[in-house]
């Protein structure tokens, strides 16, 4: 035998060795592929803890000897979504002790007594029917609304959506999942300029931003907008061999095998049937239910904006085109700062590397055509536009101050008014100030909610121990 991992520590009776046992010859406890092993001190070396990251969600067995030799169990876990950290109960004190976890593949079997893979407790929380504000409730804001007859947001439907986006199971080899590459505390999209898929690979494009996906009047999604509707948008990632690389048929497969997801199913559809329809259904549901209303920019619509500050206020009128030559609303209208019925063109180059909906369609005209995202939370999704190229709020203003590119499908809000003498159709410029450029990033901040990036409705439900 020999030792794969070991530490010393410091219990509370006793000096303990914590250490994982492999059979070098026989492999009769060979570590599961990619998975880890750490065995320590709990706080104040009382109890110790075992930290287990393991993408196959395997059963383990805690086990304690008083000799190295002759080995007990002290208790069985399983791995629920790739990781679980816990305290080990010591037992009765010993002068010197041994503790190891080993994953026996005979003894796969969930224990009787084990934790629940879920903390969702008993009582379904609420996403079918979100406290509004009255700005929210307008006749230009439902408009906006993409939820599709056929797929009205519930809150058993929205509950099996949230465990489908924290699951890393909707992945080939079970370490990535849609709360990857789309981070609540980032606005949920991804601090990555590009994410890293489930083999190491990156995306082509930075990972948009997914709050308030549920305005969006074009129904459209994906930078290029190639997904007709966000149903048909949630399930290409998990098909994508760069993302997550599994297949529809193999995931149904994997998921009918865990027996939360019967309940789930059976809330949200009436049997335990898993189909890739039912998951697409309720993937879309979760995601149109992050809506953010609780910015400061959502109490100064209340007050008449007596909130902001000076600085803000002037970001705002900028931004509204009421001081300078700024057109920032053209494309991001509305309380939910997104675009009317059209696509944009914004002038990032000419040509463009990645033509955006003229990559699918091979139309010239569509060449530079992006999906406008909404501004909500913008102060945490960076970084900046379809290839993540800017890093700051700071640098896109100046971009939209000094650098948009000519282009023949550059849109008409970005293109500079005819002034005599000179030709049409150059690209705008808006010459702001030091102090209004500062303005207008002030402002923008003010759309921040940080509190939908903490919500228990959008959180991790999974169970990684204690």
């Amino acid at each position: 035998m020999k030792a794969y991992k070991s530490n010393s520590f410091t219990g509370k009776a006793a000096t303990l060795l914590a250490a994982v046992v492999i059979t070098s010859t026989q492999a009769q406890y060979q570590i599961p592929p990619q998975a880890t092993l750490q065995l320590g001190p709990g706080p104040r070396g009382n109890p110790g803890n075992v930290q287990v990251r393991d993408p196959g969600n395997n059963v383990w067995t805690l086990q304690r000897s008083p000799d190295f030799k002759n080995w007990k169990d002290v208790e069985r876990f399983k791995i629920h979504n790739g990781s679980l950290r816990r305290g080990i109960s010591m037992g009765p004190p010993v002068e010197q002790g041994f503790f190891r976890a080993i994953c026996d593949p005979t003894r796969q079997e969930p224990p009787a007594n084990g934790d629940p893979a879920l903390t969702l407790g008993t009582t379904l929380l609420n996403y079918a029917a979100p406290d509004l504000p009255a700005h929210f409730q307008t006749r230009q804001i439902r408009a906006q609304d993409n939820t599709p007859a056929n797929n009205p947001v519930t809150n058993a439907g929205a509950t099996l959506g949230r465990v489908l986006f924290h699951d890393k199971r909707l992945s080939a080899n079970q370490t990535v999942s849609c709360a990857s590459c789309h981070q609540a505390e980032h606005g949920f999209s991804d601090p990555r300029q590009f994410s890293v898929g489930f083999e190491g690979g990156r995306t082509g494009r930075n990972s948009m931003g997914l709050i308030n996906a549920r305005y969006y009047l074009r129904r459209h999604f994906f930078w290029d907008e190639r997904a007709n509707t966000l149903e048909d948008q949630v399930l290409q990632p998990i098909q994508n061999p760069v993302e997550m690389g599994m297949t529809l048929a193999g995931l149904e497969t994997r998921l009918a095998a865990e027996p939360f997801y019967a309940t789930l199913f059976t809330q949200a559809f009436g049997s335990a049937e898993v189909t890739s329809r039912r998951i697409s259904l309720a993937l879309a549901q979760f995601v149109r239910s992050i809506i953010s209303t609780n910015s400061k920019y959502d109490a100064g619509v209340a007050n008449g904006f007596a909130n902001f500050t000076p600085q803000e206020n002037l970001g705002r009128d900028i931004f509204l085109g009421r001081v300078g030559r700024a057109t920032c609303v053209n494309c991001h209208g509305s309380d939910n700062f997104v675009p009317g019925d059209r696509i944009n063109n914004n002038g990032l180059e000419n040509p463009y590397r990645d033509k955006g909906v003229g990559e699918v369609t091979g139309r010239p005209e569509d060449e530079g055509l992006f999906k406008v995202p909404s501004l909500r939370n913008i102060e945490l999704t960076a970084p900046y536009m379809h290839d993540g190229r800017f890093q700051t709020l700071e640098q896109v203003v100046e971009f939209y101050n000094s650098g948009v590119v000519n282009h023949p499908n550059l849109s008409g809000p970005l293109r500079a008014r005819p002034q005599p003498g000179r030709p049409p159709g150059g690209a705008l410029r808006l010459n702001l100030s030091n102090q209004e450029k500062a303005a207008l990033v002030s402002f923008l901040k003010t759309l921040t909610d940080r509190s939908i990036t903490t919500d228990q409705r959008f959180s991790d439900p999974f169970n990684y121990g204690n």
